[in-house]
C-alpha cells in the first residue's frame, strides 16, 4: 500500500512547480557514463515542500592556482552575486576580458533524496538513502512524471516504495566529451528487492533536509574569492586601475536574475570540488 497521501503529493508537486520561478557535504550519488543507476525518488515527509532543492552554481579553474573552484550563487535566493556581476562586466570588456568571462560557468541544478536500488559502480550504495544531484535533462523527465504529460500514469507513484511504485532509471551515456541523461526514464511498477513494507518508514525518515547541505558565506567573502581566483589578487595586494580589476569596486547594479528576491535567506559559501563535480557542472550546461 502506498505511503504517499494525496495532500503530501500535492505539496511536492506545488513545490516543484514553484521552483521554476524561485530559485552541498552530503551523501551524493556519483554517476559515471556507460552505466544505469536504479533509484526510487523519496519525498521529504517532514516537509514535502522541501522534497526538491533548486540552486545555481558557478565553477571555473582558478586563474591563480589552476585548481577547480565552485560556489553556490546568491541568485539562488534572489540576492546580489559578486561572481555574476564580475562575469557580466567582463563580457562587456575587450576580447581578453570576454575570454575570461567565458570560462566562468554558471549551471542550474536540483537535489532530491533517493533510495538506491542498484548502483552498478559502487554496489555498497545499494539499499542506502542518498542524494541525487541533477541538471535540466533529468529535471525534464522528473517534472513530466510528476506534473506533466506522464503524470496520469506516474504521478505519486514516483515516490512510492511499495510494489505500486516505479523505479527511476538514470541512464548515463556519453555525447562527445560530456555525459548525457536523455535516455533516463521511469520503469513499470515493481517491488524493491530486499525492502519490506515494515521498513518503508525508516527509509522515508532517513531523507536529508536538502537546504541544510550547503555551507554559506557572505557577499564580501565571495567578493574576496573573485579577487583571488579571477583577478589573482590576495587580500593585501593593491588593486590595479585597469577596468577588469575595478569590477568589484565600481558601483555596479546587480545582474538581472531569473530567481525572485526573497527576504532573510542564508548567506552563501565557496566549496572546493573534485573531478566528479567537474563532470556534474559540465553536464549541467545543456541539461
Amino acid at each position: 500500500m502506498s505511503n504517499i497521501t494525496n495532500s503530501m503529493f500535492e505539496s511536492i508537486r506545488g513545490a516543484l512547480a514553484s521552483s521554476e520561478d524561485k530559485p552541498a557535504s552530503t551523501n551524493i550519488l556519483r554517476t559515471e557514463p556507460g552505466n544505469t543507476y536504479t533509484v526510487r525518488l523519496l519525498p521529504y515527509i517532514k516537509d514535502p515542500k522541501k522534497t526538491f532543492y533548486h540552486y545555481y552554481q558557478h565553477g571555473w579553474n582558478s586563474f591563480a592556482t589552476g585548481q577547480y573552484v565552485s560556489a553556490l550563487s546568491p541568485q539562488t535566493f534572489g540576492e546580489r552575486d559578486p561572481i555574476a556581476e564580475s562575469r557580466f562586466k567582463l563580457y562587456r570588456g575587450n576580447d581578453e576580458d570576454k575570454a575570461v568571462a567565458g570560462k566562468i560557468i554558471r549551471s542550474e541544478k536540483w537535489l532530491v533524496n533517493v533510495y538506491v536500488v542498484n548502483d552498478p559502480v559502487n554496489p555498497d550504495n545499494n539499499g542506502k538513502v542518498m542524494v541525487l544531484r541533477y541538471g535540466k535533462q533529468l529535471h525534464k523527465v522528473i517534472t513530466s512524471a510528476i506534473d506533466g504529460e506522464d503524470s496520469g500514469d506516474l504521478g505519486a507513484r514516483v515516490f512510492d516504495l511499495s510494489p505500486e511504485g516505479v523505479n527511476f532509471k538514470v541512464i548515463v551515456e556519453k555525447q562527445g566529451d560530456f555525459p548525457t541523461y536523455v535516455s533516463s526514464k521511469f520503469s513499470f511498477p515493481a517491488t524493491v528487492k530486499g525492502l519490506e513494507e515494515s521498513g518503508f518508514d525508516d527509509v522515508y525518515n532517513a531523507a536529508t533536509e536538502l537546504d541544510s547541505i550547503f555551507k554559506f558565506k557572505s557577499y564580501d567573502e565571495l567578493k574576496q574569492m573573485v579577487n583571488e581566483h579571477i583577478f589573482c589578487k590576495d587580500e593585501d595586494s593593491q588593486r590595479s586601475e585597469s577596468p577588469i580589476a575595478q569590477v568589484l569596486t565600481s558601483a555596479a547594479a546587480p545582474v538581472p536574475s531569473s530567481a525572485p528576491i526573497q527576504a532573510e535567506q542564508p548567506k552563501i559559501s565557496l566549496t572546493q570540488s573534485d573531478d566528479s563535480d567537474i563532470q556534474d557542472l559540465l553536464a549541467g550546461l545543456d541539461l
